[in-house]
């Protein structure tokens, strides 16, 4: 009896959604009207429905709303498949009771992961068990070892690039990886890094090949996270063996409910009054293997978001109607899509836009005319950190749940061993973050180095060559370059900031704070600033973590009040609603009260980057400190009347 039945006028999609699935294990049953697909579905047997809107006898909507309005076939799985030209038939999809809404053009490894989602099935063992993925660029190589693969019991599938092979290893779920070291895009030490990195890979066995002689391939090999090592031109019973070795050593098979692959199809929202640049846009995404939702206006946006959930959306600044700034603040507003990622991208590349993005609640920014390896890494960067953030939210809701059941069993020790489960589990994850975090920043420093380095060798060599303007371009571009950079530092700073662990012993606040003002006069040897740091302030706190929160607060008191004639800083205790705070004061520029809930925000800036430099990330690591150790932080201040930062400890 059939699973499966695709209703579509087209014959193409027909016959190719039938071959797709088929392989894929699923009976299925394909139909061109609404009439053939209503006498199928009146004999019943059917799990899932992949149903067109525009049909010759009618509109599939309308075939929607039968089968949810019957109760014999209101349970049916529905996935609508129609053109993405108009949104609103999206809307009526998914409005109407469709469980999934793809595309037109679709990846039919897409539509037979969501088929296994809806049904509940997951990939028969036998299609996995014995499969082993080849990533090279050789048809020849990939043939040949194809054949040795399957002459000693393997199946075998090929991928012709890293970014290829990371797609189909997430959709395949092979029992081992063969990488070629040398691929064009990313290469193969990088594929195993990536594979490392996610949730539902990372136990895959990986051997790493190249044509190298050089004695240091195989400890880079292995760096990489390679299970093992061989060259290209040994004998292929050398690398079956190898290959075999390592099976044999491989970690057990994770059990049933596997995390989500980082590299399995993921869904994005486009966004761009320009249809030539969204269709460009949407045809280079789906290229890399993702489903991409385009919206033509904020309001589509908006309405599409209501619907239907995505795991990035990509977001232009400049639109007629609702701009991007204020669609991004409304979608961060909203509980359900405040956590999904956002992208701005735009024309226009200047820092005070970068600013303006960021501050509406974007989680980066790029410009459009940035080359498209940017827009694939940062949106890579963006599904890894989002994937990241997940899991550990999901394990801290099992632990709060755990442990809310053991209380209720009265079984104190069960509640211990689970607590240290988990706690061992995020502390796995928060090593995982690390990782990560590291990985950031090496590939976004890498370019940064690249870009600042040639642009200086330019105005170094060929400058006097050049017009003025050219010259005034590549300053400008050197500048973004070592600008961006800093934002970086400044985020690994306040990201490390939450996961380091905390170390509490007593620790001299006074002599500290005397260290970090003595920095800063070795800093600036010209300037003349009273500072006066009260004596006998002690706290009991993390060292390196106090040490930060000083030289910001103590930072930006200095830099705050370099327009000021007879600069005075100070750090005291003082009572403050009944408790002791310790305050930081200065007599500089000061603020405005009224946008003093802004202060501790990541990027958010009081004052403009040509009257005082910096990221805004100073006192967002401040607040996230004092969180860490119980406290709390605020502010008071006036325009030209200086500031002051309080701020407790537990």
């Amino acid at each position: 009896m059939s699973e499966i039945l695709v209703v579509d006028d087209s014959l193409t999609v027909r016959m190719n959604l039938a071959e797709t699935l088929t392989a894929a294990g699923f009976a299925v049953t394909a139909c061109a009207t609404l009439g053939e697909a209503r006498r199928e579905l009146a004999a019943g047997g059917f799990a899932l429905v992949i149903l067109d809107v525009l049909l010759p006898d009618g509109d599939g909507i309308e075939l929607l709303a039968e089968l949810r309005a019957a109760p014999p076939t209101a349970g049916i799985a529905v996935i609508v498949l129609s053109s993405e030209s108009e949104v609103r038939d999206r809307v009526r999809g998914l409005t109407g009771g469709a469980d999934a809404y793809i595309g037109k053009p679709y990846e039919p490894g897409a539509v037979v992961a969501r088929a296994r989602e809806l049904i509940g099935r997951a990939p028969p063992p036998d299609e996995t068990g014995d499969l082993v993925l080849v990533i090279d660029d050789s048809p020849s190589f990939c043939a040949a070892l194809a054949e040795a693969l399957e002459a000693a019991g393997y199946r075998a599938a090929a991928a012709g690039s890293g970014e290829e092979g990371l797609r189909r290893a997430a959709e395949l779920r092979p029992c081992a990886l063969v990488v070629d070291g040398q691929l064009p895009g990313i290469d193969g030490a990088a594929v195993i890094r990536r594979v490392r990195l996610d949730a539902a890979l990372r136990h895959l066995p990986c051997l790493l090949l190249t044509g190298s002689e050089d004695r240091g391939a195989e400890l880079r090999a292995l760096e990489s996270g390679a299970d093992a090592f061989a060259r290209k031109e040994e004998d292929v019973a050398i690398l079956l063996a190898r290959l075999a070795a390592i099976l044999r050593n491989a970690a057990p098979p994770q059990a049933p409910q596997a995390p989500v692959s980082l590299h399995a199809p993921k869904k994005l929202l486009a966004v761009d009054d320009s249809e030539t640049h969204l269709q460009a846009l949407a045809e280079r995404l789906r290229g890399e293997g993702y489903e991409v939702v385009p919206a033509r206006s904020g309001e589509e946006a908006l309405d599409l978001l209501a619907v239907e959930p995505v795991d990035c959306i990509l977001l232009d600044v400049m639109m007629p109607g609702l701009g991007g700034e204020e669609t991004c603040r409304r979608i961060k507003a909203a509980a359900a899509t405040r956590d999904t990622p956002i992208i701005m991208l735009t024309a226009r590349d200047d820092r005070a836009a970068m600013l303006q993005g960021l501050a509406a609640g974007a989680d980066d920014y790029i410009a459009k005319s940035a080359d498209f390896e940017v827009l694939r890494a940062r949106l890579l960067a963006q599904l890894r950190r989002r994937q990241f953030e997940d899991e550990n939210r999901t394990l801290r809701e099992e632990l709060l749940r755990r442990e809310m059941a053991a209380a209720e069993a009265r079984a104190a020790h069960e509640l211990a061993a689970t607590r240290a489960a988990l706690v061992e589990e995020l502390e796995r994850k928060n090593r995982e973050l690390e990782a990560f975090s590291y990985s950031v920043s090496h590939d976004l420093r890498a370019p940064l180095r690249g870009i600042d380095g040639f642009s200086q060798a330019l105005l170094e060599d060929y400058g006097a060559a050049l017009p003025p303007p050219a010259q005034d371009y590549l300053r400008r571009v050197r500048a973004a370059a070592q600008r961006m950079g800093e934002l970086i530092d400044d985020l690994l700073q306040l990201s490390r900031v939450g996961r380091a662990p905390l170390q509490r012993r007593r620790i001299d606040l006074s002599a500290l704070a005397r260290s970090v003002v003595a920095e800063l006069r070795r800093a600036a040897p010209d300037r003349a600033v009273e500072v006066t740091i009260a004596d006998g302030l002690v706290a009991e706190a993390d060292p390196g973590l106090i040490r930060a929160l000083l030289e910001n607060l103590l930072g930006n008191a200095w830099k705050f009040t370099a327009k000021t004639d007879a600069a005075a800083i100070a750090f005291e205790a003082a009572e403050a609603a009944g408790e002791t705070a310790f305050v930081v004061r200065d007599n500089g520029v000061g603020f405005d009260m009224a946008h003093a809930d802004r202060l501790f925000a990541p990027f958010q800036r009081l004052h403009s980057e040509a009257e005082f430099p910096g990221t805004g990330i100073g006192l967002a690591t401040v607040r996230r400190i004092v969180d860490r150790h119980g406290g709390r932080a605020w502010a008071e201040a006036a325009p030209g009347r200086g500031a002051a930062i309080f701020w407790t400890l537990r």
